[in-house]
C-alpha cells in the first residue's frame, strides 16, 4: 500500500472500531457500532454539526445518539437502521441511472486500512457496494487492508455474489493474497461457496493461476479436496487445475489427501479424473502406501484396480510387504486387480 493511502484516515467514532478480518470481523461486528462517513474539514458546511451529521455525497446523515446501530450480520441489517440519506442516491450508478458525482470521502481509509467499499461489504449493504464499485478506479478496488484483505476477499467470504460479479467486471487483481496467503478463490473453496467459485473461474481473463498456494502450501484444489466437496473439485479440474499437484508441506496430491481422510467416495471421484495413481510424496509414499498403512483394504483395493503398483518401495518397503507385516488377514491384492 502506498504512503499516500497509508496517510489517509476515515474518521470513525472513538468508542468503536471496524475490524475487517474474515473470522475476526464477524465476531467484532456482533458488537454495537456506527458507520459514519466524513469529509475534509474545509468541505463541511459552517452551519452543520459534523460530529453528529457525517456527509455522504452532498447530503447529511442523522446518526442516533446516544443509541448505537447494531450492525451484526445475524441480527439487524444495517440497511434497516441507516437513514435513507446514507444510501446511494436514486440516480447513482448501479441503481438504474447515472450520477457523475464522486465524493472525496470515498478516498479515505479507516484506522484498519479499510476503504468505504470494505466497510459496505462487511456491513452487507450490496446497493452501496455496487455504487462505490461504479465510482472508484481499479487501483482503489485492489486496496488491501491491514489484514491484506481486498474487497473481493470479503465479498467472497460473505457470499455476496452481485458484488463479486461487479468487482470482476472492473478487471481487479484476483491473485491478491491475504495474511494467510489465501486468494479469493481459496476462500470460495474453504467456505464452499460454489456460485462465487464459478464467477471467479470465468473471470474476464479466465481463472487465476490455479497452482498458487497459500502459506500452508495448499492450492485451491487441495482446499476443495480437504472440504470433501466433489462439485468444487470437478469445477476446478474442468477449469485447468492439476490433479497431480503436490501441496507444499509434504508433497501430498489430492489422491493422497482423499486416502488420508479415508474417504472412499471422494477417492472414487478423483480416480474418474485419471490421476497418477503412484504419485510420490516427498518421503516416497504413494497413495497405496497410505491406504496400507491405515489398514484400509477397501481403499487399497480401489487403488490396485486403478493400476497402483503393489511393489513400489518407500523407506519402509513395498505396500505388499507392509500389509503382510501389519495384518494377518488375507492380502487384498491379486494379479486380477493389477
Amino acid at each position: 500500500m502506498s504512503e499516500e493511502w497509508g496517510s489517509k484516515k476515515l474518521g470513525l467514532p472513538e468508542d468503536g472500531r471496524y475490524d475487517s478480518g474474515l473470522a475476526e470481523s464477524v465476531q467484532s461486528l456482533q458488537e454495537e457500532s456506527v458507520l459514519t462517513f466524513h469529509v475534509a474539514p474545509e468541505e463541511r458546511s459552517p452551519k452543520s454539526d459534523s460530529a453528529s451529521r457525517p456527509l455522504y455525497g452532498d447530503q447529511f446523515c442523522e446518526v442516533p445518539d446516544p443509541e448505537r446501530i447494531d450492525s451484526s450480520y445475524e441480527s439487524v441489517s444495517l440497511t434497516e437502521s441507516l437513514p435513507q440519506t446514507c444510501l446511494p442516491p436514486s440516480g447513482a450508478p448501479g441503481t438504474g441511472s447515472q450520477d457523475s458525482e464522486q465524493p472525496d470521502s470515498l478516498m479515505y481509509l479507516s484506522e484498519d486500512g479499510d476503504t468505504l467499499l470494505h466497510l459496505s461489504v462487511i456491513h452487507s449493504i450490496p446497493q452501496l457496494s455496487l455504487y462505490l464499485i461504479s465510482l472508484v478506479p481499479k487501483d482503489v478496488l485492489d486496496i488491501q487492508n491491514d489484514l491484506y484483505q481486498s474487497a473481493l476477499h470479503l465479498a467472497v467470504y460473505l457470499a455476496q455474489v452481485e458484488v463479486v460479479e461487479a468487482l470482476l467486471q472492473k478487471d481487479i487483481n484476483m491473485e491478491l493474497q491475504d495474511r494467510k496467503g489465501d486468494t479469493a478463490l481459496h476462500l470460495a473453496c474453504e467456505k464452499e461457496h460454489l456460485d462465487c467459485a464459478k464467477i471467479l473461474l470465468r473471470g474476464p481473463r479466465g481463472p487465476q493461476n490455479l497452482q498458487l498456494q497459500n502459506w500452508k502450501g495448499l492450492s485451491c484444489l487441495h482446499v476443495a479436496t480437504l472440504k470433501r466437496n466433489p462439485a468444487l473439485v470437478s469445477l476446478l479440474l474442468e477449469s485447468g487445475a492439476d490433479i497431480n499437484s503436490q501441496e507444499g508441506t509434504s508433497g501430498k496430491t489430492p489422491l493422497h489427501l482423499a486416502v488420508e481422510m479415508l474417504d472412499r467416495s471422494l477417492l472414487l471421484h478423483l480416480l474418474q479424473h485419471r490421476p497418477t495413481v503412484d504419485a510420490f510424496m516427498y518421503n516416497g509414499c504413494t497413495p497405496l502406501h497410505l491406504a496400507v498403512g491405515r489398514k484400509d483394504a477397501g481403499l487399497a483395493r480401489l487403488l490396485c484396480q486403478a493400476g497402483a503398483d503393489i511393489l513400489q518401495r518407500n523407506r519402509e518397503g513395498t505396500p505388499q510387504k507392509t500389509w503382510q507385516r501389519a495384518t494377518t488377514s488375507s492380502l487384498p491384492f491379486s494379479p486380477l486387480m493389477i
